[in-house]
């Protein structure tokens, strides 16, 4: 909601604070997840066969998640940890409560994030402790011995980016508290797949994988040391085993393998390489290998595909991952497909249950499913709110809209909020997006959405058109899987979009102009972090940089500062017809520019958010100019040491208080990045991807956990050195939104059917205590003075027992208590009069619900001006608040307030009612039974006339005035 021009006037002369704030001073804040609840890449998927219904998975970059009900609901169970990126779970089969996990997505591909080593827990994942191998970064395979939870073997992929030691296979014989790295090659070669031969846990099998990320995107490397490897002295000596198989001559790749386990002396290998890919078998422990099957469907591409299974019965019954998952019935010679579109695609892991082999989990791009039926139904992945986005963008609607492509599942438009007290799956949908393309909603026809490279989503029809500038890719032009697309803010008819070249629309895709030349490198170092692989075709490559970074001035529509994935940074002063190459000195080549915010209140300031992972460096790098360009200095003071920054953002109304997004959470700056602080808060450790500030609200894209909001960012405006040195503050706050849930009479959806949470409703007041206080009193009164709604610290509300409530689910709202500890805290006011004294009505067995008296609430008050009064042990504090309508509402303000008055008349009355009851309860001759009975129909009708922002009726005011004069008889008498 926007903020009132005054409050940007004070808030614009702010003094900065020129340190870290207390921590203690962001802690009433809190994220919001929005959803979707839609799956993303998940890559370690694990069941527990002695414990019905349970079962683990890890999304990549969405930490670990379990299901006690056969996935009919996923509950996260590693959100306090530092990292998110999971490549690998274990359960100990001996003792299913100690559970390991390997973080790192152990796959080679352009979007991945790395971990930082291995975690444990013994209390089946409600605390976790970190082990080790921190430098490992990659972690796709965890092997735990079948009697002893604590021998175990972890497969180390290493840098995806790098060569570096910590590779390999490694054991520990005391449960991680130590580990020795048992299998080694070299600094290129890292392990992916472990298994143990099921009738003798000394006899054990490993592959090798010698593979590596270029530093340009879709570009990798693969070395000679990648094979299949067997110990049968418990991992101290290992042979390689190679007879049949491709080797290094033929370009070995990734194996994937497994075990019959009715059959030990049966392997099955999922091969990549350039000459002899496919499947192959083994039936004498892998000392010789047939190829028993070619086709790519089932073997190919290995970067991402290699897990192949084998039925614990039936050793020909073989299952593997693939764009789909298939399954052969003849030892893999033949396959058919199981799952795949439209039942998803892109499958990386199966979990085949060992003691009911009908039980299958499947990892998947698009999340975790289950069947328990042998393939016949499966579990949804619609209630995991893991998606991996690459970009956020919100529109002006009400509510306002939240926008993003989703990696390998298209795109989304969710609502901010929802009517029903929730965000359920009625509010939102896809907006015909490349999965990993930018969104951009027009800002002048809401219902028009573009996209990708380029597309236009019609609402209002439902269909997407081809807008793009190279529709055949014929241009000579280059564009890459996420390519910066957006609106001018200065002219919202213009839409850029940018390849190796910068394009300009004016007319919705119909013409387009180039704005820029080829703004990438023309020269090609080769960086150090290829080496080994320096002198392979692989590494001479051609010119293939692109604009990653956009940034058109929120100020001057001539000014726009761009930024390639190649490490160059450019800027124009006059629309794009001249650029200056203002790259800072000393950047390395081929450092993605990975987002660019240009300032709104200096036109020479412009920070950079450079991620510089594909060089092998995991270091903060976020850079900040405020000459043009012509020097750049590195703010980083504060930002973790392995933290990438994806994203940098500039808070529109106050300056200095920068927001940024890393690979592990959000900071924050109040003094231009001089310092920064974690903002994590609750929000689970995951990759940001983007963010942008929506008014008074912070929106997270993040690559692993759907959308999040942190509601109300104004107090950060507000925080001064004053203000933390004050013993109280009572913050300015926000406008409040005078929101109504809309009564839904249909039958709700069951409480296990996912939702993302609404904000709260009614106004957000924010207040500071330096020290513990023995009272605290916050008061709402109206404009004349009138004390309206009181709430003190040593009040303790009652719990609410929601199942004696005759009323609709959403209007349950927990008790609060004003806090009185130190700290800052929040507090929500509904908006609503204190709810008027009602007596329960216990239904008969005969009754039908609509007989039973309705329980009402307070009365909600008319849109205004307000203010709040906050005492704190005798010293008060006061803050204006504005009630603003909902902007959808039309009913004219008379009419509101007639229906407050009403509402007040009615309250009143059934409060006289109660206390007459009282009184006749304590022996005055009192008709304490019609008594009770006015009271329930008072009630009732006061839910009737709040129910939505209309008058009354003139029926309701007769009705009104009709029990009035009939609580006035009976007192009478």
């Amino acid at each position: 909601m926007p903020i009132r021009p005054s409050l940007l006037a004070a808030l614009l002369l702010t003094p900065a604070l020129a340190q870290p704030a207390d921590p203690a001073l962001l802690q009433g804040l809190r994220w919001r997840c929005i959803g979707p609840f839609r799956g993303g890449r998940t890559v370690a998927a694990e069941g527990v066969p002695d414990r019905l219904g349970l079962f683990y998975m890890a999304p990549n970059n969405g930490g670990i998640w379990r299901s006690t009900d056969f996935g009919r609901t996923w509950t996260p169970i590693f959100d306090g940890q530092p990292t998110g990126s999971i490549g690998a779970l274990a359960v100990a089969p001996s003792n299913p409560d100690v559970i390991y996990a390997g973080s790192g997505e152990g796959l080679q591909r352009p979007d991945l994030s790395v971990g930082n080593g291995i975690y444990k827990s013994t209390d089946a994942g409600r605390t976790w402790t970190h082990l080790g191998l921190r430098d490992a970064q990659q972690i796709p395979a965890i092997l735990v011995d079948p009697k002893n939870p604590d021998r175990l073997f972890v497969a180390a992929l290493g840098h995806p980016y790098g060569p570096n030691a910590e590779r390999g296979v490694f054991r520990s014989l005391d449960g991680g508290r130590t580990f020795q790295k048992v299998l080694f090659k070299d600094a290129d070669t890292g392990a992916v797949a472990l298994a143990f031969d099921p009738s003798n846990p000394n006899t054990l099998y490993a592959a090798l994988w010698a593979a590596r990320q270029a530093p340009w995107e879709d570009g990798e490397f693969s070395g000679g040391g990648s094979g299949l490897y067997k110990s049968t002295d418990g991992g101290t000596t290992w042979r390689p085993l190679g007879k049949g198989l491709p080797g290094a001559a033929q370009g070995l790749g990734r194996i994937g393998f497994a075990v019959a386990p009715s059959r030990p002396s049966r392997l099955y290998a999922q091969v990549e390489a350039r000459e002899g890919r496919g499947t192959y078998r083994s039936e004498d422990g892998g000392g010789t290998w047939t190829r028993v099957n070619a086709e790519r469907r089932v073997s190919g591409r290995g970067d991402d595909f290699a897990e192949i299974r084998v039925d614990p019965r039936n050793p020909d019954l073989v299952y593997a991952a693939n764009t789909s998952t298939y399954r052969s019935t003849d030892g893999g010679r033949t396959w058919t497909a199981l799952k795949g579109a439209p039942g998803g695609d892109d499958y990386h892991s199966i979990w085949i249950n060992p003691k009911d082999p009908q039980q299958i989990l499947l990892g998947a791009d698009q999340g975790a499913t289950l069947t328990v039926n042998g393939g016949k139904t499966w579990s949804s992945w619609y209630n995991q709110p893991t998606a991996q986005f690459y970009h956020v963008a919100t529109d002006r609607q009400f509510p306002y809209r939240v926008y993003g492509g989703q990696q390998e599942s298209g795109s989304v438009g969710i609502r901010s909020r929802g009517d029903s007290g929730a965000i359920t799956f009625r509010d939102w949908h896809p907006v015909g997006v490349e999965e990993y393309g930018y969104v951009a909603p027009d800002p002048l026809h809401p219902d028009l959405i573009y996209g990708g490279k380029a597309t236009r989503f019609d609402r209002r029809t439902g269909q997407t058109v081809d807008v793009s500038p190279d529709p055949l890719r014929q241009g000579g032009w280059r564009f890459l899987r996420t390519m910066p697309l957006m609106f001018s803010p200065v002219d919202p008819h213009t839409l850029y979009l940018a390849g190796n070249v910068l394009f300009k629309t004016t007319d919705g895709g119909q013409t387009w102009d180039v704005l820029s030349p080829d703004l990438s490198r023309t020269d090609l170092p080769t960086p150090p972090c290829v080496g080994t692989y320096a002198g392979t075709p692989a590494a001479k490559i051609g010119r293939r940089g692109v604009i990653y970074a956009l940034a058109p001035s929120p100020k001057d529509g001539n000014l726009i500062w761009a930024g390639t994935d190649d490490g160059l940074i450019h800027v124009t002063r006059d629309g794009g017809k001249s650029w200056r190459d203002v790259t800072p000195k000393g950047l390395p080549p081929w450092s993605k520019i990975a987002g660019l915010e240009a300032s709104r209140f200096d036109p020479s300031t412009c920070y950079a958010a450079v991620n510089a992972l594909r060089l092998d460096d995991l270091r903060p790098h976020l850079l900040r100019t405020r000459d043009g360009g012509a020097t750049w200095q590195e703010v980083v003071a504060g930002l973790p040491a392995d933290g990438p920054v994806n994203v940098v953002r500039e808070d529109p109304v106050r300056p200095g208080l920068l927001y940024a997004g890393t690979e592990q959470s959000v900071y924050v700056s109040f003094d231009a990045g001089e310092h920064w602080q974690s903002l994590r808060r609750n929000l689970p450790a995951t990759s940001i991807r983007d963010l942008v500030v929506h008014d008074d609200d912070l929106v997270v894209a993040t690559h692993g956990r759907s959308f999040w909001i942190l509601d109300d960012v104004a107090p950060l405006r507000e925080l001064t050195p004053d203000l933390a040195a004050a013993p109280v503050h009572l913050f300015r706050p926000q406008a409040a939104l005078r929101w109504r849930a809309s009564l839904n009479t249909d039958t709700p959806l069951p409480p296990e059917e996912p939702a993302g949470e609404n904000p709260p409703d009614g106004a957000l007041l924010d207040f500071w205590l330096k020290a513990p206080a023995k009272e605290v009193r916050l008061e709402i009164l109206d404009a004349q003075g009138e004390v309206l709604r009181t709430f003190d610290s040593q009040d303790r509300p009652k719990a609410v027992d929601p199942t004696t409530l005759n009323v609709p689910s959403f209007w349950i709202r927990p008790p609060q208590a004003l806090p009185a500890a130190a700290g800052m805290h929040r507090f929500v006011w509904d908006l609503r009069l204190a709810a008027p004294p009602a007596f329960r009505h216990e239904p008969t067995m005969a009754a039908e619900p609509e007989d039973t008296p309705l329980e009402p609430q307070g009365v909600l008050v008319p849109p205004g001006d307000y203010r709040v009064r906050l005492t704190v042990d005798g010293k008060v504090s006061e803050q204006p608040l504005l009630v603003r309508m909902d902007p959808r509402v039309t009913t004219p303000a008379a009419d509101l307030a007639r229906q407050y008055d009403l509402g007040r008349t009615l309250a009143a009355a059934m409060a006289l009612s109660h206390r007459a009851v009282a009184q006749g309860t304590a022996g005055r001759f009192i008709p304490v039974d019609k008594l009770k009975a006015l009271n329930g129909q008072l009630g009732t009708l006061l839910v009737l006339t709040q129910q939505a922002d209309v008058a009354p009726t003139p029926a309701q005011v007769r009705a009104a005035e009709r029990l009035k004069a009939e609580l006035q008889s009976l007192l009478a008498r």
